[in-house]
């Protein structure tokens, strides 16, 4: 699914807009001149992929967002694990920790993560 990969330009882009949106097309062009010395056009171009791939909208020069950042890390997330590990979250975890060791604090913050989802 090309729509849950972005690439470096479109993920600067799509850090802009989730951190100000909504805004107007109007403040999104002097915002990407400002932070990406981006024309115009190119702001333009690059918000209309990034519509057509539902991550926003841009209606009557408003610029909103479809998918929050959260939203599109945890759906591009699934489908790596979907992917790479057969779906498999355990297998994941088991190949992550080969190379990184967890810290207390991390174990504990999954701890509570399984608990949390446990108890629902």
């Amino acid at each position: 699914m090309d729509e849950l990969k972005l690439g470096m330009v479109e993920s600067r882009f799509a850090e802009l807009v989730w951190a100000h949106a909504p805004m107007t097309t109007r403040t999104l062009v002097e915002l990407c001149q400002q932070e990406l010395n981006w024309k115009r056009t190119t702001t333009y171009t690059v918000l209309k992929k990034l519509c057509d791939r539902g991550l926003f909208a841009a209606e009557n020069g408003t610029v909103t967002v479809r998918r929050t950042k959260e939203e599109f890390y945890a759906m591009q997330s699934e489908k790596f694990v979907a992917d790479t590990f057969s779906g498999s979250l355990p297998a994941f975890i088991a190949a992550f920790t080969r190379q990184k060791k967890l810290t207390a604090d991390e174990i504990a913050e999954i701890r509570q993560i399984i608990d949390r989802f446990d108890k629902e």
